[in-house]
């Protein structure tokens, strides 16, 4: 995947596919405040017929606080605009080689409850990190994806009528720096890292398929705790 003069993302032309039951987007490089509404709207006007998708995108920089996100987490951001979001948790970072999945799934329908979905989430990242032979983990009481104690996933949700939209960030290979601006996640000196930091020297534009397959396994299988390579 590369990068257009305009500094927008080159996907090709059939961007969009259907994947074990959900509509799969690949929004390359797109607005946060754009791709939420659109979250906020697809959720809004859905149906009990309405077909699940994962979005997967990239931001241009951006810090977002989630509803209860306190600004005291904002240390100092700079340049970098700053949005209030309507997910759940903290603060945190978003920008171009970091690769965003955004889940709009009927939890109803799939009788997936929300403590199933984190935890397809975060299984999701782990079997990715497997395959290059790196040991992911969670920690009790802050939720994401951690290598050696560091943060390389992170997680935030909201759920409306029983659907779910926003979803999971993993630090690809894009500039850690904007970190120090904020404590991640609410948390004063967490660690962050990223795949090119641990040795993986890998585009988004791979991660995406090998994400996606774990995702779509564990979604389905919320219980298991590999994905078949």
């Amino acid at each position: 995947m590369q990068r257009g003069r305009d500094g927008a993302m080159n996907h090709p032309a059939a961007a969009n596919e259907t994947e074990s039951g959900f509509e799969i987007r690949h929004l390359g490089l797109q607005d946060y405040s754009v791709v939420w509404n659109r979250m906020r709207e697809f959720t809004a006007r859905r149906n009990h017929t309405t077909p699940d998708e994962i979005w997967l995108v990239e931001h241009p920089p951006v810090f977002t606080l989630g509803t209860n996100g306190k600004e005291s987490h904002l240390l100092n951001p700079g340049y970098i605009p700053v949005v209030r979001s309507d997910r759940g948790g903290q603060v945190t970072y978003h920008g171009p080689g970091q690769l965003v999945a955004y889940l709009l799934i009927d939890l109803k329908r799939r009788r997936l409850g929300v403590r199933a979905l984190v935890g397809a989430m975060e299984q999701s990242i782990i079997g990715l990190l497997a395959e290059y032979r790196i040991k992911g983990e969670t920690l009790a009481g802050a939720p994401g994806v951690y290598v050696a104690g560091a943060k390389i996933a992170a997680l935030g949700l909201r759920i409306r009528k029983g659907c779910s939209y926003h979803g999971l960030s993993l630090n690809v290979e894009l500039d850690l720096n904007p970190f120090q601006h904020i404590n991640p996640c609410g948390y004063q000196d967490m660690e962050v890292t990223s795949l090119h930091d641990i040795g993986v020297r890998i585009s988004t534009g791979e991660v995406e398929p090998r994400l996606l397959n774990h995702l779509t396994f564990n979604l389905q299988n919320p219980e298991s705790e590999a994905a078949p390579l």
